[in-house]
């Protein structure tokens, strides 16, 4: 009989797209957002929050990253099945009714 067929799965193939350790395209709502901020305003105050709220944004989704690099993959996923997918769990937890026309 033949061996079963080996496939090498790469680390770098199987990474989070991330940037500066963050999700890639929530850092780039957050320039986006912080540069919107500090071109509208214009004043000398308003680069100075601008660029706090920047180091302040990306400081706070790194952590998130940390915990989980697929946070928003996980959280977009879950509102889009939020009624179908209830979060239940325990002896007294109450199945989900699936209709008729189910399968």
């Amino acid at each position: 009989m033949e061996t079963p067929r080996e496939v090498t799965i790469y680390q770098s193939a199987n990474r989070p797209n991330l940037l500066m350790g963050c999700d890639r395209e929530l850092v780039l709502m957050v320039v986006l957002l912080c540069a919107a901020l500090i071109f509208s305003v214009a004043t000398l105050w308003g680069v100075v929050v601008g660029v706090c709220a920047w180091v302040a944004g990306v400081a706070l989704l790194s952590r998130m990253a940390k915990v989980d690099p697929l946070l928003r993959q996980v959280y977009l996923r879950h509102v889009k099945y939020g009624s179908f997918y209830p979060a239940k769990s325990g002896l007294r937890a109450q199945a989900m009714q699936v209709g008729k026309g189910w399968k």
